[in-house]
């Protein structure tokens, strides 16, 4: 983590994309913070400090999921995000809950093997200017005869036969046309693997690792694929750049990097919440999912196929609703493993007027930008803003409250008739003011019958 990410520099960059929520911006960007102040001790005092694991307690849609995916982009740590109510005590159908370790662990991987195939870029492309080269222009090869080849069907690289100087230098321009994306829209065919085998078999790691084993033991499995010559070269500079990467030292950094900085979010926490003492039904085993999380947030090792990882230095961010429960109804243990608790606001008419148009992430932008796909420059008024503002508060108001995911529905319905026109629409430039909102929406707010199903 970057030392000039202070708190206050956390909480400024999550403005950009959140409105409100103050407490909690405050909390995550604290719990950060104090990461990179444990890196700066001693390794013998910097072990002995675990993060601050955090509750986030806040209706839906009101920026609790946003806020954990910032943080980690922000940061570039590895980060996953899962949902309590998948997993199931163990006996029950569902996942384990080492699962989540595991998935952490392979983002990790990902991010450090797109770092390494970074790295190799340019050799990797040249090293696929050279394999198209070789597709649509191939050079004479000596005719050898391979034994294996016939047995086992491996194929072995035949030597070159050597070209003259002429042709040689025809050759060499023919690559610099590729190079330089002169043939780009020509097509051409080209053996890529088959990752559609290379998937992991699910949970269980022992029968993954079998698989994994298996899979090394057998040929590469490939596919012929007509392409483009700039998809050709995207696609194999892609694999040659995986071909580079050493996997060992990937691994060891990956695993490293998501105990040391992984942030796993664990959503509807709430939903496994309560029910003790119960002993039929859904909420059989909710008490044991929490007594199954429990070790994994304490601090335990989780076998992977890339090795042990350890937990105690991954930040865990829990997030509910807790409608019907609350966070006194988890398990005591695991109350104490969150000590950091936040409440999140509900979102008002003043908040969802500053969510259609503040954040970089502003729905107001992401509309105009798909309209102007079409030649369409799409205007709000300032009373349009204010009318989807209040009628998306009304409707959280008396029926059920989904936060900011109100105005999805709401602009959905309010641009469904100049989206479906867009592309043939003869006057390009549209106005939506306030009374276009209330004629689209008016029948439906009319009647909040209508609107629990329609809004």
């Amino acid at each position: 983590m970057d030392r000039t990410l202070t708190p206050q520099k956390i909480a400024a960059y999550l403005d950009e994309y959140i409105v409100g929520q103050q407490a909690a911006k405050k909390a995550v960007a604290v719990a950060l913070r104090n990461r990179w102040r444990a890196a700066q001790l001693p390794p013998d005092m910097a072990k002995e400090i675990i993060p601050k694991n955090i509750l986030l307690i806040g209706p839906t849609g009101v920026g609790k999921t946003e806020i954990a995916r910032r943080i980690a982009s922000l940061t570039d740590a590895p980060f996953v995000k899962v949902e309590a109510t998948k997993y199931t005590e163990v006996g029950y159908v569902g996942r384990d809950v080492e699962s989540m370790v595991r998935d952490l662990v392979e983002e990790s991987v990902r991010l450090e093997k797109k770092r390494d195939a970074a790295a190799h870029g340019k050799d990797a492309e040249e090293a696929a200017i050279q394999k198209i080269g070789e597709i649509m222009w191939p050079t004479k090869k000596a005719e050898t005869r391979n034994p294996m080849e016939i047995i086992f069907g491996e194929r072995k690289a035949a030597e070159p036969v050597e070209e003259d100087p002429e042709k040689a230098e025809r050759r060499r321009a023919f690559l610099n046309r590729i190079r330089s994306g002169e043939l780009d829209s020509r097509t051409v065919e080209i053996e890529v693997q088959d990752r559609s085998r290379l998937s992991g078999m699910g949970d269980n790691e022992n029968v993954n690792q079998i698989s994994q084993m298996l899979s090394s033991m057998m040929p590469k499995q490939t596919k012929k694929k007509k392409v483009t010559v700039r998809m050709a070269k995207k696609i194999l500079t892609e694999e040659a750049a995986d071909e580079m990467v050493d996997m060992e030292l990937v691994a060891d950094r990956a695993v490293r990097r998501a105990e040391e900085h992984g942030i796993i979010f664990i959503d509807e926490i709430d939903k496994v919440a309560g029910g003790r003492g119960s002993s039929s039904g859904p909420d059989v085993s909710r008490e044991g999912v929490q007594r199954d999380i429990l070790p994994i947030v304490e601090g335990a090792s989780v076998k992977t196929k890339y090795g042990m990882v350890k937990t105690d230095h991954i930040l865990f961010i829990a997030a509910g609703a807790f409608h019907v429960s609350k966070p006194s109804d988890l398990i005591p243990e695991l109350q104490g493993r969150f000590p950091i608790r936040v409440e999140l606001t509900s979102l008002g008419r003043e908040e969802f007027r500053r969510i259609l148009t503040e954040p970089k992430q502003a729905l107001i932008r992401q509309y105009r930008a798909l309209l102007s796909a079409e030649g369409v420059t799409l205007e709000f008024t300032e009373d349009a803003l204010d009318a989807v503002a209040d009628i998306a508060s009304q409707v959280n108001r008396e029926t059920e409250d989904i936060g900011a995911r109100r105005l999805y529905t709401i602009l959905e319905r309010v641009l469904e008739d100049i989206s479906y026109e867009a592309s043939e629409l003869e006057e390009k430039h549209v106005v939506i003011d306030g009374a276009y909102v209330r004629e689209k929406l008016g029948p439906v707010t009319g009647n909040m019958d209508s609107s629990n199903y329609i809004l």
